[in-house]
């Protein structure tokens, strides 16, 4: 069974690894073109896994780069100049 263990966790991370690639938005994606970084992974198991957690996985918690679409927040009536302006 101890035998079996070092496989059975290196195809784990493979696994691991190789899904968690697929699953990130192709902008998000460092230092690598997404299909490069599936073939690491699938090609050296686990240096290819570690290597995509290390330098090719989006890091938490950093703000994207680039225009963000987003709405601007609502408002409140007393906030709202022309609002104000027609009482």
């Amino acid at each position: 069974m101890l035998r079996v263990l070092p496989w059975v966790l290196a195809l784990a991370l493979t696994v691991y690894a190789a899904v968690d690639c697929i699953q990130t938005d192709e902008s998000r994606v460092r230092n690598l073109p997404k299909l490069i970084w599936v073939l690491l992974i699938l090609l050296f198991w686990v240096v290819g896994a570690i290597a995509w957690f290390i330098a090719g996985r989006p890091q938490q918690g950093r703000p994207r780069r680039g225009p963000t679409h987003r709405p601007p927040p609502p408002r409140g009536p007393d906030d709202d100049p022309d609002f104000l302006r027609n009482l």
